[in-house]
């Protein structure tokens, strides 16, 4: 949720022209971590793994895109930095979430 709280304030700096191409694909993936996350919460491990791994997917669907978003000045060195650390320990933290359903799937 502080990932698409960031990504949504830094959003609101982009030139206008963005609004329809790399503001809205940062938002949609920003907005699908922790949205599938939820979603699959309350279904069966099976089930919760996919959630997890779409959820991931958007995470490094971010994370390049906040990297775009550097290339063409539009986001600070420094925040691009402190934003893509918060994106890297997110996936850390949702593959060994991940790792751990593989392990309780296959006991």
């Amino acid at each position: 949720m502080e990932i698409t709280s960031d990504i949504h304030k830094i959003c609101l700096t982009f030139p206008k022209n963005e609004i329809y191409g790399l503001v809205s694909q940062m938002n949609r993936a920003a907005v699908s971590m922790p949205s599938n996350i939820a979603e699959g919460s309350n279904r069966g491990d099976i089930h919760f793994k996919h959630f997890l791994n779409v959820s991931l997917g958007s995470s490094f669907e971010l994370q390049t895109q906040l990297l775009i978003a550097f290339q063409n000045e539009y986001v600070a060195e420094n925040k691009t930095i402190e934003i893509e650390n918060k994106i890297i320990e997110f996936q850390k933290m949702v593959s060994g979430f991940i790792n751990r359903l593989d392990s309780n799937l296959s006991s």
